[in-house]
């Protein structure tokens, strides 16, 4: 099943999916329609507490809609706020190790460490101790961990939050240019309270009192 996933364009659906939390009247996600059924750069922008992080955890299964139908036919990864939450061993290469999930052999598996390192700009670093690494540096390890694992979606939850602005300026164009990449281009969902960040984007949509917006281009796009 992941071989076939692999190589088939993701494809995420949403239909009047609505979702509230246990105790709560009121749905923080409400009658939300949306759909990503090619690779690029998507970007969801919305105020603290619009329900981002519960948009996320919905399409990746963690949470189940109250109502609606979600469709998703992708390798889904995730990308925390705070790569220390994710990050568990010493050092890059066994970090890296652990997220390979196929039976192959020690050149073929030094072959895509190499690779996915060399994707995220951090060539030369697999021996690398995690306590030496910039917030920015362990950002693009987590999503390297992605891409060795195979997926070929990846959800960030506001992944800049906590970065400075060349960190977060690296971290921006490391999902540029796999989402770009004209061989195998990655799908990507990123939430975002940072305005100045849409412009790296190829479609918007905004979250606002449980709804979300169509998507429209950066430059085109207008707040509700």
């Amino acid at each position: 099943m992941r071989d076939i996933l692999e190589n088939e364009i993701p494809h995420i659906k949403f239909k009047d999916v609505s979702f509230a939390y246990p105790g709560e009247k009121e749905n923080l996600i409400f009658k939300c329609n949306f759909s990503i059924k090619k690779p690029g750069f998507w970007m969801v922008v919305g105020e603290n507490g619009s329900g981002k992080s519960t948009l996320l955890k919905l399409i990746n299964g963690i949470i189940k809609p109250k109502k609606g139908v979600i469709y998703a036919n992708a390798n889904i990864g995730m990308v925390f706020q705070n790569p220390d939450h994710q990050i568990l061993m010493p050092n890059c290469r066994s970090e890296l190790l652990i997220n390979i999930n196929q039976n192959i052999c020690q050149n073929e598996i030094n072959k895509k460490i190499e690779h996915v390192l060399d994707q995220v700009g951090m060539t030369g670093f697999e021996k690398r101790p995690i306590h030496t690494l910039s917030g920015g540096q362990k950002q693009r390890l987590s999503i390297a961990c992605a891409l060795i694992s195979d997926r070929n979606f990846i959800l960030l939850d506001e992944p800049t939050a906590l970065l400075d602005q060349t960190s977060q300026l690296k971290v921006l164009r490391t999902i540029k240019n796999l989402t770009s990449d004209p061989k195998k281009p990655l799908s990507a969902l990123w939430i975002t309270h940072r305005y100045e960040e849409l412009t790296y984007a190829d479609a918007v949509a905004e979250l606002k009192n449980g709804f979300l917006s169509g998507w429209q281009e950066p430059l085109k796009f207008q707040y509700n």
